[in-house]
């Protein structure tokens, strides 16, 4: 199925997956970090 290879779709199944408080950083500097510190977590 061609719809599975979308960017949009593929984004949108790993932004849905981060936790709460990294969708909901109050700067780009913070999401960055708390990005960075949950994706540590999965390697």
């Amino acid at each position: 199925d061609i719809r599975k290879k979308f960017f949009t779709v593929r984004v949108v199944r790993h932004w849905n997956r981060l936790a709460r408080e990294v969708v909901d950083a109050p700067s780009l500097e913070v999401f960055v970090a708390r990005l960075d510190e949950a994706l540590s977590n999965v390697v």
